[in-house]
């Protein structure tokens, strides 16, 4: 239950809407229980008057109560439906936000044990199933505890004996069934959010592994795995309307049996009256109508351990602490950048290796640098730190003298761009996976940089219109590194980090590239990671990695000078 604690608060914030959408519920209820005790006693009382053969009952009093309660119990429903979820809704809402702003800070260091499917599952899935906190259980909890407080303080003003009867067999109900079956759907609901999130997960990489599934024949192997969570799915959610049924038909049960109770009670005489006549059917019918507002809580109750693993699902991902952290302000972004490591070493969590050791490096404004080394060697690395992505151990990094641990987020984003090696294409329009680049650049210029990088091809037909990604076109490996290096161009940072910005490109593309790149980028402070060794004499130096080492570094001329690795590498072509 203290998982529950966090989300609570945030109620707080829609506290008059939510309070509005409890009040609306307990006057319903009451509207409910008045109606059929009303009613009840109406029509006995009718009956009576018809068989004794008095003539001053007045019927249009009890008429007009029973009128009154069922408008009101129409409206109350209505309304507090409305109420009710939108204040939910709501609530959600602020909940979602705040979850996918605790996700940010943690991408990538913090994330990178979640797989998409899960983490998607924990934000949509389990934020969702938080709902029932305030539907299933707040508000019909609320709601019991008045309805006996009422129930038993009118019902008393009759016969007392009756009423705290009543009474103490509805608050009995309340403190032993609602927690006897949240014990027993507890295990049922913490497997329905394992097994949701697992199937998620394995939907997930089923769909996006297509190809690669049905390439070496294991597509069927994958999907017996899916139908056996999905059976294990299924017998939990099976378990868990068998509970809900169990529960249902003990509340009846328990509900006829006050109902007896009242009956047998009230047929002794009420209020000292030895023939209390429709008083009877009044206890009765209120027993009967009383019980049916209790109903809820017990299944609510049996939900609750699949809300609480929810909770402490979402709280695993919301507590953690960022590996890395922003400060609120810094200076502004420089025209031109030096950038500098000092002794910089970095190993990846739970990895004994260090993927950098003690790596040093100074690039000047306006230098461009290759990066070259076999793979693994900590060049992809060193660009993560450089964004960082993480923070190294030991050393630091600097950014015209200022270590960039002090720039603010929004400095550090302005003064860099990235040629990602795995370039994520979004499923939108051409404009909008370019305008994310540069969110005020015109039609024109947007057509200009696609021409620029060889991509004019895209623009025909619906233009910068065309719909990429699921749902329309498909690049290829080359045209989505074009991409890449089309939004760095258009991003127009001082320093450039391209990782292996050429792979999957032809010849006379790569050198197409490496010319764009190189004119394009010349007052820019260039580092560039890449395996091969096309047009690398057009870089101010060469740094040959290895072990997280720099074993050499020179230009071009240099390094086949020193006959070292760098030599070796041109040798083998």
């Amino acid at each position: 239950m203290r998982a529950l604690l966090p989300y609570l608060t945030l109620y707080k914030r829609h506290k008059w809407m939510l309070t509005l959408g409890i009040v609306l519920a307990i006057v319903t209820l009451l509207a409910s229980i008045g109606l059929l005790t009303l009613s009840g006693w109406f029509l006995s009382a009718s009956a009576v008057v018809g068989v004794t053969g008095i003539y001053s009952f007045n019927y249009m009093l009890p008429a007009a109560g029973v009128r009154g309660a069922a408008i009101t119990r129409t409206a109350g429903r209505y309304f507090e439906r409305l109420v009710s979820h939108d204040a939910t809704f709501r609530v959600l809402q602020h909940l979602r936000i705040y979850t996918f702003s605790k996700l940010l800070p943690l991408s990538p260091a913090g994330l990178s044990r979640y797989g998409q499917g899960e983490l998607l599952n924990r934000v949509v899935a389990d934020v969702d199933t938080l709902d029932h906190l305030y539907l299933r259980v707040l508000s019909p909890l609320v709601g019991a505890f008045v309805v006996i407080m009422v129930v038993t303080l009118g019902l008393s003003v009759l016969d007392f004996t009756l009423a705290i009867t009543l009474g103490g067999i509805m608050l009995l109900t309340l403190f032993i069934l609602p927690p006897l079956f949240y014990q027993a759907g507890k295990s049922t609901g913490q497997s329905l959010t394992h097994l949701r999130g697992q199937y998620r997960q394995q939907l997930t990489s089923w769909l996006q592994g297509q190809a690669e599934l049905t390439i070496f024949g294991a597509s069927e192997r994958y999907r017996a795995q899916m139908e056996a969570t999905e059976l294990q799915w299924h017998e939990a959610q099976r378990r868990q309307s068998e509970l809900t049924a169990l529960s249902q038909a003990v509340m009846l049960l328990v509900g006829a049996l006050a109902v007896v109770v009242m009956l047998w009670m009230a047929s002794g005489g009420v209020g000292g009256n030895t023939q209390p006549g429709a008083l009877i059917a009044l206890f009765v019918f209120c027993a009967l109508a009383a019980f049916e507002a209790l109903a809820p809580v017990t299944g609510a109750f049996q939900h609750l351990g699949q809300v609480i693993a929810s909770a402490l699902r979402i709280t695993e991902l919301t507590e953690q602490q960022p590996e890395v952290t922003f400060p609120d302000a810094g200076s502004p972004v420089s025209e031109q950048v030096t950038l500098t490591l000092r002794d910089v070493s970095f190993s990846y969590p739970g990895q004994a290796q260090k993927a950098l050791d003690t790596l040093s490096l100074k690039a000047q404004p306006g230098e461009h640098i290759a990066i070259l080394g076999r793979t693994g060697c900590g060049k992809s690395t060193l660009l993560q730190l450089l964004t960082r992505a993480w923070d190294p151990q030991h050393g630091e990094i600097l950014i015209n003298e200022q270590p960039i641990s002090a720039l603010s987020e929004t400095t550090l984003r302005q003064s860099i761009s990235v040629v990602p090696q795995r370039v994520h294409l979004f499923s939108a329009t051409l404009r909008d996976n370019l305008l994310l680049a540069a969110p005020h650049a015109s039609d024109d210029t947007l057509s200009a940089m696609l021409c620029r990088v060889g991509l004019d091809k895209l623009l025909e037909g619906d233009g910068l219109n065309a719909w990429l990604g699921e749902g329309g076109r498909q690049l290829s490996g080359g045209e989505l590194r074009r991409l890449a290096i089309a939004r760095a161009l258009l991003h127009d940072a001082p320093l450039m980090l391209l990782d292996e910005p050429t792979e999957g490109l032809d010849a006379t593309t790569e050198s197409q590239m490496l010319e764009l790149i190189g004119d394009a980028m010349r007052d820019k402070t260039v580092l560039m990671v890449t395996h091969r060794l096309r047009g690398l004499s057009r870089f101010d130096q060469i740094i040959v990695m290895d072990n997280g080492h720099i074993i050499e570094q020179g230009n071009h001329a240099d390094l086949l000078a020193r006959q070292g690795r760098y030599y070796q590498f041109k040798q083998r072509l």
